[in-house]
């Protein structure tokens, strides 16, 4: 489902990375394929550096998707940002990449919070945001934070998922399964 990105990728993602419905959501925007690969090094070299996580996306036949990402690290805590490619758009990929990254970043790699700055145009987006039950809108608690990515303008809502209540959601999650494949069993 996720890897470490590779550079031979880029053609693929590069692709679904400039249809329209996605080019506008992108962080780290290439307009043309060579810079997409220029750019993919340098997220390369800051991973190692500890600067930020990135991981490509696959579908479950092992093809490059999207990506997912967490940047701006900082005392245990950094911004996600994650894309699809359009034919991929409400299939359920965001939700399973998100669900191992964050199993990575919390239980691997030492994250405690995730902060998920939205456009407040980007309505799929907010939409699937507000469904995650770990999520929580954070505009007045975090109200510095909120203020220094409004500062130009009204453009963003603002996201925490704290490593607690992520944590809480699997806990309560996971028995469920469980449960229900002891049923099944009987």
């Amino acid at each position: 489902m996720l890897k470490k990105r590779d550079l031979h990728d880029c053609h693929e993602l590069f692709e679904l990375m400039a249809h329209p419905d996605v080019f506008p959501f992108v962080r780290q925007k290439a307009n043309s394929y060579e810079e997409f690969v220029f750019i993919t090094k340098q997220t390369m070299e800051a991973e190692e550096q500890g600067k930020l996580i990135s991981r490509t996306i696959l579908d479950e036949w092992g093809a490059p998707i999207g990506t997912i990402n967490l940047y701006d690290i900082q005392e245990g805590a950094g911004f996600l940002g994650t894309w699809l490619g359009k034919p991929y758009h409400g299939k359920g990929y965001n939700n399973l990449a998100k669900d191992a990254f964050f199993q990575e970043l919390f239980y691997e790699l030492g994250i405690e919070t995730i902060f998920m700055r939205i456009r407040k145009v980007n309505v799929r987006s907010l939409k699937a945001a507000e469904k995650l039950p770990y999520a929580v809108k954070v505009n007045d608690t975090r109200k510095n934070i909120y203020e220094q990515l409004n500062a130009a303008g009204d453009v963003y809502d603002l996201f925490e998922i704290p490593k607690d209540q992520y944590t809480l959601y699997l806990k309560r999650f996971v028995p469920q399964e469980e449960e229900t494949s002891q049923l099944l069993e009987a």
